[in-house]
């Protein structure tokens, strides 16, 4: 390889930043940067703290005795009004990782506020960026199992309904334009995925 391709440095130097706006949930930094291959360009930037998300499965639905088979999970979903949407929408449980939270502890809190479950096991299973052409949120889901039912605290602003879906209805709504919400259309995929991996093992 090309010494020139060996040193050729992966991130933009940034000429210089400033906040063009900042709220409560988000800020914008107007960047002039240049970027790798020798771009120089003004880069306007959502910058934000961070989000989790929490695939809730249920694995306890009966099944009848002759067929020997694992139940269909059961997926916790969440409808509710998203002004920038212009509709109401199915969507996985989600919300911001606050200041000095862990992604689980923002994770395990917000799936008690806005569906008064909580959940005995958690894990990671995906990480990733929104919509890296101008944000740098990030998302992580966190499969979450063994619920326990509890009381929901939602925000004052939030009106949320919960219902659960077995994984193949669910996943033919994402197949079908009835969720439109691309953290939860991973959520439900990575789940088919894996159950259908786990049916062939």
């Amino acid at each position: 390889m090309p010494k020139s391709q060996k040193t050729q440095s992966t991130k933009a130097r940034v000429i210089s930043s400033r906040i063009s706006y900042r709220g409560p949930v988000f800020s914008v930094t107007t960047d002039e940067v240049e970027e790798p291959g020798g771009v120089r360009a003004r880069r306007d930037v959502v910058r934000h703290s961070g989000s989790i998300v929490i695939l809730a499965v249920d694995e306890s639905a009966s099944m009848p005795a002759k067929k020997k088979m694992r139940p269909e999970p059961r997926i916790l979903l969440e409808r509710q009004y998203r002004h920038a949407a212009q509709s109401m929408m199915w969507e996985l449980p989600a919300g911001r990782i606050d200041d000095g939270e862990t992604a689980l502890t923002a994770a395990k809190r917000e799936l008690l506020e806005e569906t008064g479950y909580s959940a005995r096991r958690w894990k990671r299973i995906l990480h990733f960026y929104v919509s890296p052409g101008f944000l740098d949120e990030t998302m992580t889901i966190y499969l979450a199992q063994g619920l326990k039912a509890g009381e929901a605290h939602p925000e004052e602003d939030e009106r949320i309904e919960t219902h659960f879906f077995p994984l193949s209805e669910a996943q033919q709504m994402a197949l079908n334009n009835r969720i439109r919400d691309a953290k939860t259309i991973a959520g439900i995929l990575w789940l088919a995925q894996a159950t259908t991996k786990n049916k062939n093992h």
